[in-house]
Formats: structure tokens, sequence, C-alpha cells
């Protein structure tokens, strides 16, 4: 019964994947969003995220894979992301 609820649930939970992919890359063309920012990289990768949780109710081998590249690439940027932020946080004079 759960299963069947979650499998129910799993295209919500993919659309809203997919649309948070969307908003991420049209705020990005519009100049409302860099690249370089934390919530970017966030709305990616939850997007993605939610796309994979879909994949496990409807599996699709190659939107799997595209979508476990998004989150490698999106942890990727968080991690840069948040070392720049700590290493110019190390790098202020204390007073």
């Amino acid at each position: 019964m759960w299963m069947d609820w979650l499998a129910k649930l799993s295209n919500v939970i993919g659309i809203a994947g997919v649309i948070l992919l969307l908003i991420a890359y049209l705020l990005l063309n519009m100049n409302k969003m860099s690249a370089h920012s934390i919530s970017y990289q966030l709305y990616n990768f939850f997007g993605a995220l939610f796309i994979i949780f879909s994949l496990m109710f409807h599996f699709n081998l190659a939107s799997f894979l595209i979508e476990m590249a998004w989150i490698v690439i999106s942890l990727i940027g968080i991690y840069r992301i948040n070392s720049k932020h700590i290493s110019k946080s190390n790098a202020r004079p204390s007073s």
C-alpha cells in the first residue's frame, strides 16, 4: 500500500524536479541567477534528485545516467562554492 502511494506520487515529484531544473536554467539565462551561486546548484541538485526518485518507479537508463551526472556536477559546484566561502572566511584578518 505504501509503495503504491509512492508510485502514484512519483510522477508529481518527477515533474517538480523538471520544474526546478527549468526554473534554474531560465533564471540563469535571464541573468537573475548566477551559475556560481549556491541556489543555482541546489535547484539543479534537488531537481535531478526528484527526477531520480520518479525513475525508481518508471526506470529509464538514459534518464537515470543524465540525472546522476547532473547530481555529481551540482555537488562539485556546491563543494567549490563552499570551499571558496571557507577560504575567504579564513583569510579575514582577526581583530
